[in-house]
């Protein structure tokens, strides 16, 4: 009779481990499978600002931001220039604002010899910086400012006749080590241009004499003669 209850008990047991786990079987079939979303996001895409263009033959005012000497300037090395008045483009929008910052390059120098030979450096300008950090490249030449080869219109920007072939250089001259401009005619020495940064400065020494290195110190105003157009958008602020 006791093995009769007991067996009983078992099967009784058994019975109900087996609807337990039916049930969790059929739980796990009934449980509904997520799935995963797919999230679609859009891509806004911003209209390009208008394009203004400042035309070839614009020269920008800019003063030297360190002290550039024949005596110790190496050809392909950098320099730079703060620019000192904006820039309009033909239709009158700021592109170029006041404190931007041009770039340099020294393409030779010719250091002072004896015979009165003064010293030289030829430059050029590839690009310019604007105080938001936009860059853009340029293709500039080295000029003056005076009213012959450069007018002021009634912005305040400097433009330019055409250059017609003549390679403005730095010279060594115009006395207390300074520099003057001068034309290398047909890329041959350079010539002094009377007139301009220092004129009377004497080039030619006695024979044996040493000439002047060309020094031009920090702060020396001068143009930047744009040899090609350039296109940029309305100079704005950076934003945070």
């Amino acid at each position: 009779m006791k093995k009769i209850f007991a067996l009983t008990n078992l099967a009784a047991f058994l019975a109900i481990l087996l609807a337990v786990g039916t049930t969790d079987a059929d739980a796990q079939r009934r449980r509904p499978v997520l799935k995963k979303r797919t999230v679609v996001r859009k891509v806004v895409t911003r209209p390009a600002p208008p394009m203004y263009t400042v035309s070839a033959g614009q020269i920008i005012r800019a003063k030297m931001n360190q002290t550039l000497s024949s005596k110790t300037a190496v050809e392909g090395r950098s320099f730079t220039a703060r620019v000192t008045e904006p820039i309009y483009s033909s239709n009158g929008v700021v592109v170029i604002p006041e404190g931007s910052t041009l770039t340099g390059r020294v393409d030779s120098v010719t250091k002072a010899r004896k015979g009165g030979d003064p010293g030289a450096i030829d430059v050029s300008f590839t690009s310019v910086r604007l105080p938001n950090g936009r860059v853009r490249a340029i293709n500039g030449s080295l000029t003056d400012l005076e009213s012959k080869t450069a007018k002021s219109d009634n912005e305040g920007t400097a433009s330019g006749d055409r250059m017609k072939n003549r390679k403005i250089i730095f010279i060594g001259g115009g006395g207390a080590g300074g520099a003057v401009l001068g034309a290398a005619v047909g890329g041959g020495k350079g010539a002094l241009i009377g007139g301009l940064l220092g004129a009377g400065a004497g080039l030619l020494g006695e024979r044996f004499t040493k000439g002047e290195e060309a020094t031009v110190k920090s702060g020396q105003e001068f143009g930047v003669y744009l040899n090609q157009a350039i296109s940029m958008p309305r100079f704005a602020e950076a934003t945070p």
